[in-house]
């Protein structure tokens, strides 16, 4: 049985005063600040460098696409036999990649895209 009078009791591990409970609110705003604090000091230094992540995620893109399409395209593939299961989700990003090749109408007689 615990006696709010005995000072051992307090000193437990696990025990938690009266006044701490009271700091937990202003402790979680405290938290909620750094956080924000942080996300935008993440926002800060990422910015400038955000349209060059992007493009080079598209170049990389662009190139697994044309791996994928590699054999349907005419191009010899060693590896066609593994990227055959991969055609089904290439198939939806398919339109707008051949056209950011500057192809007008889809190269392949499989895909009528257009």
């Amino acid at each position: 049985m615990q006696n709010a009078d005995n000072p051992h009791d307090a000193a437990r591990p696990g025990s938690v005063p009266a006044s701490r409970e009271q700091e937990r609110p202003g402790r979680s705003r405290l938290f909620e600040l750094g956080r924000r604090f942080s996300a935008g000091l993440q926002d800060f230094y990422a910015a400038p460098y955000r349209r060059s992540f992007q493009r080079a995620k598209r170049d990389q893109d662009d190139l697994f696409m044309m791996l994928v399409l590699s054999e349907a395209l005419g191009l010899p593939n060693p590896a066609s036999y593994y990227t055959l299961e991969l055609l089904p989700v290439v198939y939806e990003h398919f339109h707008e990649w051949h056209t950011r090749m500057g192809m007008e109408r889809s190269p392949l007689n499989e895909i009528s895209c257009c």
